[in-house]
């Protein structure tokens, strides 16, 4: 008897987040939608997935709140049965470059980003992460960023968000590999979502395209591809790896 597995996508009802749930969802998944605000983009992706038992939750993951977060695991549980992947796709990109910007927007950006970018998935982590060691282990892919390694001048806090996320993944990956959960961070450069669209449609969008010798930025549907790849076939000695995925727009040794 195959057992169906189970995973929750945050940041579900759009770009990166859409695609890991309908990759996902094509492997046999039951798949969770969560959303923040836009309850009928996650409506729309939900009905899109193929197969059946999928859902959709909301939760304010912005707060960076650990009872949200617990209670989105929870939600999560009852509505799938169980937990097999967790997916912590949610995120922002707020510029706020440094000489542009007074005191109490730094302020601001700093606690949103963090809150979404960086305490959500370590708190989501810990709930899922203990669910899934009392039933035979699991998996966790965090998406993260170049910004992470090369830094992000006009959006500092986004870049320091990525690098913690990048470290929260490889120390969880050595805490958890015992109970069998296994944890992966995947690393894109720009892509082509509505987060970036802003951007890569403005006046700087040829030289963002120019940075790869693909001449093009990356597209969610690659983004998930490698997401699945951690979420299903990745060797266990894999865990702890952060994956490029950028175009080699950005190589780090």
């Amino acid at each position: 008897m195959t057992v169906e597995r189970a995973a929750l996508v945050t940041g579900g009802s759009r770009g990166i987040g859409a695609a890991c749930a309908q990759a996902l969802a094509g492997a046999g998944f039951r798949v969770a939608v969560h959303y923040g605000r836009d309850a009928e983009a996650a409506e729309r992706v939900r009905a899109a997935l193929p197969g059946v038992g999928h859902c959709t939750l909301k939760a304010d993951l912005a707060t960076g709140d650990i009872g949200i977060c617990r209670a989105l695991i929870e939600a999560a549980v009852a509505k799938l049965g169980r937990l097999d992947v967790l997916v912590n796709n949610a995120g922002l990109y707020d510029e706020h470059p440094f000489h542009a910007t007074t005191e109490a927007a730094w302020s601001a950006v700093w606690q949103r980003t963090l809150g979404l970018n960086l305490l959500s998935p370590a708190h989501l982590s810990f709930h899922a992460a203990r669910h899934m060691a009392k039933h035979g282990g699991g998996r966790i892919v965090n998406i993260s960023s170049r910004g992470a390694f090369r830094g992000e001048p006009d959006a500092p806090a986004y870049g320091a968000s990525k690098a913690g996320l990048n470290q929260l993944s490889q120390s969880m990956a050595q805490a958890l590999a015992k109970d069998g959960v296994l944890v992966f961070a995947v690393a894109p450069g720009f892509v082509s979502t509505d987060m970036a669209r802003e951007i890569l449609d403005g006046p700087r969008g040829a030289a963002i395209r120019a940075q790869s010798p693909l001449d093009r930025v990356t597209t969610p549907a690659e983004v998930a591809s490698i997401v699945s790849f951690c979420a299903i076939e990745a060797p266990a000695a894999m865990t702890g790896a952060i994956v490029d995925c950028n175009g080699a727009s950005y190589l780090r040794s």
